[in-house]
């Protein structure tokens, strides 16, 4: 019978599997700490396999830090967490195929392994700058107990610390680092291959990403290090210079498969463009004729229609050969002026005009806003409220965005903050009627009870993070240039897995003590936490639309008319198994709890196997 494992991605796991389908004879076994034997490479064989001269040693180019190989580590170990669905702090639930996920960012990752593996057009993250004020997120990483003092702040309830990365931290750098590198990682495996991330950052961690970014994704899918002007005044208080840009940089997934959209071209840049001649393939403008440097059989004389005789400027030659202008004479592509006397040139028509422009490297803030101009705009979402230190200008992520996403795609990011990504998400799809959705992930960081974002109502920043996304989509519908888009969003919350430990440790129990147990999930779990959990582990995404309905009084939910169908009500009869096959679904889901008995779940089983072969059944 096929268990569902109710937990992440071992991508150790994944990994070995992946090194053993290249290299078997680099595969070997080890214990467990439970005793059990597993998988393992043997790196001595495997070096050999892959160099005749093994790189090993300190002569090697290599970047590392203090709890790298921890972060390695933590990012492809699994976890016993679920995102549990939370309608009622969502707008249109239903419907909706946009994101909100509040929790860590790297458990939240972990999950969404399966369901958005290779998925993601465009990822945005603006992550902590890393300042010494920064909140740092709570990880895993193992550490003797004096380094683990040194993350000074609090903890959770699970024991998990939760600081700030203060400049006087000896680890300052590597614990930042540490916490990039294993969300990272798992980042570049929900990227498309033609997708790109965008990252920003400032001084402080540039060159520290930059090398991180070179390793994960290769140096080779680097596509540039834009500056952003975020500032138009200097602060005249500072001693040596006043900082008035920021970095993102941008990396590819796989660099041939990327494709760059350009920039869109201005109505200034088109209006350049006329037609006096009444040419009837449409506008254009003259372009000069002559080029330097001279090459000589480029070097001509040309007789205009009204007889006048030119030759190039000193220095120059023409840009055409004598055949190839004659060619562009015939063809109307030469224009001589309204009275044929004007030195020629060629006519660039606008309708041949490439219509993404190359963006530059050097982002003015005149183009994509800056950091005040952000503010006050998020200000006026929230009736003159400062929330928010920084936020990113609307303009700025819409470039990112517009730059390499195409109409129908996903836009992930996981240092959510103030929900900028969302609302720019939802104004592009507004301007060019577009359906691209976005998947958000917010830690759900208190407000402190001192500022206004707490006296005004708001708990958490994911609370305002909400909240915004709902002002902003009112703005943007109010606007009378606004096309139909979607400006709902479904709320899951990071918890803890839904199932109780005897799931997972039954040799832990005696049998007597297992047959008390009416159920393996939680008591406070709904089917609709336990549904979405098998969404998770199944590879399905959870954007998509799901029903419930009642048979013979078991409530049996569909996924998406069918790509799953799911009952975890109590005795289960034959007459609801029969209907669910009716269904011809491609995977089902039943609680193994609920069979009072294993001839019934053979029964079921021999049911599916006569009405619906094709339909994959698991078990709770």
């Amino acid at each position: 019978m096929d268990k569902m494992r109710m937990e992440s991605l071992n991508m150790t796991a994944i990994n070995v599997e992946k090194v053993e389908a290249l290299f078997p004879n680099c595969i070997t076994e080890t214990v467990n700490n439970d005793g059990t034997i597993k998988k393992a490479v043997n790196f001595e064989i495997l070096k050999q396999m892959l160099s005749e001269d093994i790189a090993d040693g300190d002569e090697v180019y290599d970047f590392t830090w203090v709890g790298k190989k921890a972060a390695i580590v933590e990012a492809n170990k699994p976890i016993r967490k679920t995102l549990r669905p939370c309608a009622e702090e969502s707008v249109h639930w239903g419907t909706t195929e946009n994101i909100y996920i509040e929790g860590d960012n790297l458990e939240v990752l972990k999950l969404l392994q399966e369901s958005y593996l290779e998925a993601i057009k465009v990822i945005y993250i603006d992550p902590p700058y890393n300042t010494g004020n920064d909140f740092i997120y709570r990880d895993g990483f193992s550490t003797s107990e004096s380094d683990y003092k040194d993350q000074i702040g609090m903890y959770d309830e699970e024991n998990n610390a939760l600081f700030k990365n203060t400049d006087s931290n000896g680890r300052f750098h590597s614990d930042w680092c540490s916490m990039i590198y294993s969300r990272l990682l798992l980042a570049r495996n929900l990227l498309s291959q033609d997708g790109v991330i965008f990252i920003s950052i400032d001084d402080h961690e540039q060159a520290n990403m930059k090398k991180i970014c070179n390793e994960i994704f290769g140096e080779f899918n680097f596509l540039a290090q834009v500056v952003w002007e975020r500032a138009y005044s200097p602060i005249n208080l500072k001693k040596h210079f006043s900082e008035s840009h920021d970095y993102i940089l941008c990396y590819a997934k796989n660099m041939p498969s990327a494709v760059c959209n350009g920039l869109p071209r201005s109505t200034e840049a088109n209006d350049r463009y006329s037609n006096p001649d009444n040419d009837p393939r449409g506008v254009w403008k003259s372009s000069d004729l002559s080029v330097g440097p001279i090459v000589e059989s480029k070097v001509y004389e040309i007789t205009t229609p009204s007889g006048r005789k030119v030759l190039p400027p000193n220095g120059y030659c023409w840009r055409l050969d004598k055949n190839t202008f004659q060619q562009y004479v015939q063809d109307d592509r030469i224009w001589f002026g309204p009275d044929g006397n004007n030195v020629p040139s060629i006519k660039r028509f606008l309708t041949e005009v490439k219509q993404g422009i190359t963006p530059m490297t050097i982002w003015k803030y005149t183009e994509v806003g800056h950091s005040q101009d952000a503010t006050k705009r998020l200000k006026e979402l929230f009736n003159n409220k400062a929330y928010f230190d920084y936020p990113k200008p609307v303009d700025l992520i819409k470039r990112c965005i517009q730059l390499y996403s195409d109409s129908d795609c996903v836009v992930m990011d996981f240092f959510s903050g103030s929900a900028t990504t969302a609302q720019t998400v939802m104004q592009l799809n507004a301007e060019d009627g577009g359906k691209r959705k976005y998947i958000l992930v917010q830690l759900p960081e208190n407000c402190d009870e001192k500022s206004i974002a707490y006296k005004d109502g708001y708990r958490t920043i994911c609370d305002i993070g909400k909240d915004r996304i709902k002002r902003a989509a009112k703005l943007i519908k109010d606007s009378a240039t606004s096309m139909e888009f979607d400006d709902g969003f479904r709320v899951f919350k990071l918890d803890d897995t839904n199932m109780s430990d005897v799931y997972y440790g039954a040799d832990e129990y005696t049998q007597d003590l297992l047959k008390l147990m009416v159920s393996n999930i939680k008591e406070d779990r709904t089917d609709e936490d336990v549904f979405f959990s098998c969404l998770l582990e199944w590879g399905l995404p959870i954007s998509l639309p799901y029903s419930a309905k009642s048979i013979d009084g078991c409530k049996v939910l569909t996924y998406n008319d069918g790509d799953l169908m799911a009952c975890f009500s109590e005795n289960i009869t034959d007459t609801v198994i029969k209907a669910i096959a009716a269904e011809h679904p491609l995977r089902a889901v039943f609680m193994d709890s609920k069979f009072q008995s294993s001839p019934q779940k053979i029964n079921l089983f021999e049911i599916f196997k006569t009405i619906s072969p094709e339909t994959h059944i698991k078990v709770i």
